[in-house]
């Protein structure tokens, strides 16, 4: 796809729409099984019960294996590229958008438990990678704020060692962002991968003590299949690519073993391949790790309905095509309960943890509140920790201009205040489930 607008509109656009020895051992990947998931109906995950809480006390684990714990929402930052960006769209300073404790406060007082951090990595891009200082402060300046609002942090890394987060717009190189920007050998290269294990290595050692740190998630929608290859269906992918460089469930396994060296009590997640998408779930070897949890980011059906340009046509419920036949299709909660039977039979066939860390609607199209209140009760029946794209800071040269889902806003595109409406009520109604917090749930009994 090819624009002719400003760069700084360009971003906007994409940006909108793209919108966690014996451990050698214990981290091999178990044998490539082609099988796909079964027929299963969801299953009702039950619920924590009160009295588990003196002895779950501080334990991360309990958060993420006695079902839906943690309710919340994604924040996004990257590493401000001034030639780009101007002095403004981001900000001034060295990552942007930059958030303040008031940002963070009002996504407490909303109802939300839970921020995932999704963030530049603390290795440089380019080699030597090395630590990048800049990003360490904003880090910790993040989950200082989260902490004093009272939130369960996860961080996630979006770049790192040989990626860069110009990989999520990568058809814009050459376009609107100059292909210097868009690094992508991390899925060529070892060096880069094995400095991408000690990154998590220094990360774990350093955040470990954090009661409010709940959750490493190694990286944000691993997509050598597309970035490299050009291939898009896991069927034709892992039995010509199974063990190679391009193979995250090669790749994972070593930054598992890296964590546990020097943190054996965090829970790790671990995004499935091809963007995060659930169809590749599936396909996520698991390794004999007691505090791994596995997770997807769900935005389908993306182009037919999440992410439909204005004017939005198709509704939901509503019928449309949405396997690409030319023949409508019912598109509705039966049809979302089929979809997500995806994760909960992999929740059920490993016995392991899933998270949806990831999933949102463009605010305007239509019944955006339908489709997430019922997406939300579902990952509820399934018994999963969700966090939505995305909580936006007050940064008016951001979300003036990048607010597709920014929920507060409404269904009208052209405004920029908040407003009440349907789909914020239905996000509220969930996050006013949760009752754990870290000052709670820290206590010592």
């Amino acid at each position: 796809m090819r624009f002719s607008t400003s760069p700084r509109k360009l971003i906007v656009y994409l940006f909108s729409w793209l919108l966690t020895f014996s451990l050698l051992i214990a981290c091999a990947p178990a044998e490539y099984d082609d099988e796909q998931p079964g027929d299963t109906g969801l299953t009702e995950a039950p619920a924590a019960a009160p009295e588990d809480m003196e002895t779950a006390a501080g334990d991360k684990w309990f958060l993420w294996t006695n079902g839906t714990q943690l309710r919340g929402a994604n924040t996004w930052q990257r590493i401000v590229v001034p030639e780009l960006d101007g002095p403004e769209f981001l900000g001034d300073g060295y990552i942007g958008p930059s958030y303040t404790q008031a940002d963070v406060d009002a996504l407490a007082a909303l109802g939300a438990n839970y921020v995932n951090l999704s963030h530049p990595g603390l290795f440089t891009e380019r080699a030597p990678y090395v630590l990048d200082e800049q990003v360490q402060a904003n880090l910790d300046a993040m989950i200082e704020m989260a902490t004093e609002a009272d939130l369960f942090v996860v961080i996630t890394f979006r770049t790192g060692p040989g990626r860069s987060d110009f990989t999520f717009y990568r058809d814009g190189a050459g376009d609107w962002f100059n292909p210097q920007l868009l690094i992508e050998n991390v899925w060529t290269e070892e060096e880069a991968q094995d400095a991408w294990v000690e990154m998590w290595r220094y990360t774990a050692e350093r955040y470990r003590d954090n009661p409010a740190v709940v959750g490493y998630d190694l990286m944000c929608e691993p997509n050598s299949n597309d970035v490299a290859l050009g291939t898009y269906e896991p069927e034709e992918f892992y039995p010509q690519y199974t063990g190679s460089v391009y193979d995250w469930n090669q790749f994972y396994p070593r930054i598992v073993a890296g964590i546990r060296e020097v943190d054996r009590e965090t829970p790790i997640l671990v995004n499935a391949m091809s963007w995060g998408g659930v169809r590749w779930l599936p396909y996520l070897k698991t390794v004999d790790d007691p505090r791994i949890v596995y997770t997807a980011h769900q935005y389908e059906p993306q182009s037919q309905y999440t992410h439909q340009e204005t004017p939005a046509m198709n509704t939901y419920p509503g019928e449309f095509d949405l396997n690409w036949d030319g023949e409508p299709d019912s598109f509705d909660r039966a049809w979302l309960e089929d979809f997500l039977s995806i994760i909960a039979d992999f929740q059920q066939e490993h016995e392991v943890p899933v998270a949806v860390n990831e999933f949102g609607v463009s605010r305007w199209v239509p019944n955006a509140g339908d489709f997430m209140r019922d997406e939300m009760e579902i990952f509820e029946e399934i018994g999963i920790n969700h966090a939505l794209w995305v909580w936006d800071p007050d940064w008016a040269p951001w979300t003036e201009n990048v607010n597709g889902m920014n929920f507060r806003y409404g269904p009208d595109p052209e405004n920029t205040e908040p407003v009440e409406n349907d789909l914020q009520a239905a996000i509220l109604e969930s996050w006013a489930r949760n009752t754990l917090r870290p000052s709670n749930f820290n206590a010592v009994p």
